[in-house]
Order: structure tokens, then C-alpha cells, then sequence
């Protein structure tokens, strides 16, 4: 076997933020650690720290351009999530998953209007 072959064998890695949103766009993350951790937790502090940064630059007398651009600058990522666990709560199915489907649009509802 030469260093070619071996070359060939080797798993390719991939990026880890490609790797995460992959992941979560294919259903391969578990449905609870997804909805759980990286939509309520993790996308509720972000979305958080975010519309204080907002405030902040509100605060600042900046331009309303700048900070409406901030405050709503992680709605493509709200909405990512959304479906995400959308998508792979429907390959689960069951009854946890349409409550977190549920969930998972009232948080974006909930983090896009307030």
C-alpha cells in the first residue's frame, strides 16, 4: 500500500462550521441536542447578547440603519434552526417531536419580534 492509497483511505475533514450545519440541516444531530442546546440555549444567548448590543448602539446615538441591521442580523440563523429541527423532527416523528416543532417556532417567533 503506497501514500497514495493511504491518502485515499484517510477520512476527509471537514470544517468544523460546515460540519455543524450540515449536520443539523441532514437530521444526523440528535433531535434533543439540537431543539435543547443549540436552539434554546445557545440561540437564546446569542440572540440576547445580540439585541443588548443593539440597545447599546441605540444608546449611542448611532444610526437606526445600524442598529435595525444589528438586531436583525441573526434572523437567517433563527430561522436555520427553525427548520432544522423542523426537518429532523419529522424524520423522528412522535408526539416529543411535534412539541418541539411547536417550540421551535415560537422561539423564532418570540426572538424575531421581541
Amino acid at each position: 500500500m503506497g501514500d497514495s492509497d493511504q491518502a485515499e483511505t484517510a477520512p476527509k475533514k471537514v470544517s468544523q462550521p460546515a460540519g455543524f450545519f450540515r449536520s443539523r440541516w441532514q437530521g444526523a444531530a440528535p433531535l434533543d441536542r439540537l431543539f435543547w442546546r443549540d436552539l434554546v440555549l445557545v440561540g437564546t444567548a446569542i440572540n440576547i447578547a445580540v439585541s443588548v448590543l443593539a440597545l447599546i448602539l441605540l444608546g449611542l446615538k448611532m444610526p437606526l440603519a445600524l442598529v435595525l441591521a444589528v438586531h436583525f442580523a441573526l434572523v437567517p440563523y433563527n430561522i436555520f434552526l427553525t427548520l432544522a429541527v423542523w426537518r429532523t423532527a419529522e424524520k423522528s416523528g412522535g408526539f416529543k417531536a411535534s412539541l418541539m416543532m411547536i417550540g421551535a417556532v415560537l422561539w423564532l417567533v418570540l426572538v424575531v419580534v421581541v
